[in-house]
């Protein structure tokens, strides 16, 4: 690679996972969610739940903004969501959420919030594209004989270097647009991103993370 000298600080979160990441929502001390996405919405509650139906509360699953993490939280009486809304969950006055049961993992969710879990990741890179192009301008070596890039999916050696090389040309990558364009076999850099998320958590054990911290 001829960069490791600049390569920048790596988080070790153990011996085996090493976290990659520098800025909001990759790399943030705050370990708080302030908002989450819809993933399902549970009126009646969890269909497994055999405590009497006055004990019952609806239940939000969803994923969290900035740090992907996966909560379960109960509405507001009377209120309802639906997929792919944004929920305020943070201090303060919150218009929907009453308060956040528990933290969930990925088997924890029902099916259909498994089956839109990457859509919604996707849609939730798009909204903050300035943020998640970093991904790519800000890539830097692992290793003398790896690259952060080569950690998302459809990237390997050739197309690494393609990425890396049109950087150095032309500058940074204005969008995820502006790399497609500029990059021949990139389509898409939001579901490449949205899927590499996917793979975080789903995964317990991948050696490196550049997304989601593993617990």
């Amino acid at each position: 690679m001829g960069q490791t000298a600049n390569k920048k600080p790596i988080y070790r979160l153990s011996q085996k996972t090493t976290f990659i990441g520098e800025e909001k929502g990759m790399n943030s001390n705050k370990k708080r969610e302030d908002y989450i996405w819809v993933l399902d919405f549970l009126p009646r509650g969890h269909a497994d739940d055999d405590r009497p139906a006055y004990k019952k509360e609806p239940i939000i699953q969803g994923i969290g903004e900035d740090h992907f993490t996966l909560l379960e939280i109960v509405p507001k009486e009377g209120e309802t969501v639906s997929q792919y809304d944004r929920v305020y969950i943070g201090p303060g006055e919150r218009e929907k959420a009453d308060y956040v049961k528990t933290r969930i993992n990925f088997e924890e969710l029902t099916r259909n919030a498994q089956t839109e879990l990457p859509y919604i990741i996707e849609e939730l890179v798009k909204e903050n594209e300035d943020h998640y192009i970093k991904a790519f301008n800000n890539a830097q070596p692992i290793t003398t004989r790896q690259h952060t890039l080569e950690l998302f999916p459809g990237i390997g050696k050739k197309l690494m270097w393609k990425i890396l090389d049109e950087k150095e040309a032309g500058g940074d990558f204005k969008s995820f647009e502006d790399l497609s364009e500029r990059v021949n076999g990139i389509h898409h850099p939001e579901r490449i991103i949205a899927k590499r998320i996917t793979e975080e958590i789903k995964e317990k054990d991948l050696k490196y993370r550049l997304f989601v911290k593993k617990d």
